[in-house]
């Protein structure tokens, strides 16, 4: 089995809380081994048990049953975190503008090209795959190009981390995480 990142959309923002003890504590309960969190917003490093798929589905319930709220789960192993790095389009002037947003699923192309030919302010977008490519140009805070937005163009879901914690993940999802 092959450790993975896993990442919760919109969590501990607004009303959703989610204690990173608890997600830990789910994950466990759930069969994952070697589980452990990054920062409180829903960052999970873990060695699911059996598919990924049907663990992220398990994961999306049981914070729904426990919390009261439903909330996309999306992993991906360390490898196909560094190969979207390594795809991103934009030149990257600071980590924190420059976003991968990962898809729950690929999009349809018609949604793809729609979504790309849009104007956006100051943000660039670029969707590769199931990964979308973003750079805020003026900070994330300042975009009008929001989850809901994104995931009504594209006919999919998302959540994106900012390249600094990206490269964090990548480099945690390597490592043995502490015992205890």
């Amino acid at each position: 089995m092959t450790r993975r990142v896993v990442l919760i959309r919109a969590v501990n923002v607004g009303g959703a809380k989610l204690p990173m003890a608890e997600l830990r504590s789910i994950a466990e309960e759930l069969g994952a081994t070697d589980v452990s969190t990054y920062i409180a917003s829903g960052n999970l490093l873990c060695t699911p048990k059996g598919a990924p798929s049907t663990f992220d589905r398990a994961l999306e319930k049981a914070i729904e049953d426990r919390f009261g709220y439903f909330r996309e789960v999306i992993s991906r192993t360390p490898e196909q975190l560094q190969r979207a790095l390594d795809a991103h389009p934009f030149d990257v002037v600071d980590d924190k503008y420059s976003y991968l947003y990962c898809l729950t699923g690929k999009p349809a192309a018609a949604k793809v090209k729609e979504f790309e030919a849009a104007p956006y302010d100051d943000t660039d977008v670029k969707v590769i795959g199931n990964d979308l490519h973003i750079r805020y140009r003026e900070g994330a805070g300042r975009s009008k190009l929001t989850a809901p937005v994104i995931a009504k163009k594209l006919g999919v879901a998302g959540t994106g981390r900012n390249l600094r914690t990206v490269r964090t993940l990548i480099e945690l999802a390597g490592d043995t995480p502490p015992a205890g």
